[in-house]
């Protein structure tokens, strides 16, 4: 069983908020929601207008979004 001090550390390091988030992803607000409806991102809570979002997720989301940049907008590069 974890101590208080380990699940606290443990949500500090794997847990981010919506603007961390999207600050990881470099989008807009109005894109990770939109991402998040069409089930593109998933948040592992969310609570009215609060989401918290694995960093395994979002990075692998964020690897995934810069190909598609280099792919599609080449010229940005």
């Amino acid at each position: 069983m974890l101590k208080n001090k380990e699940k606290r550390q443990f949500i500090q390091d794997e847990v981010l908020t919506t603007p961390e988030a999207i600050e990881l992803l470099e989008i807009s607000r109005a894109r990770l929601s939109k991402m998040i409806k069409d089930g593109k991102i998933t948040p592992a809570k969310k609570l009215g207008c609060v989401s918290l979002f694995w960093k395994g997720d979002v990075i692998e989301k964020k690897k995934e979004l810069v190909k598609l940049r280099q792919q599609y907008r080449p010229f940005e590069n």
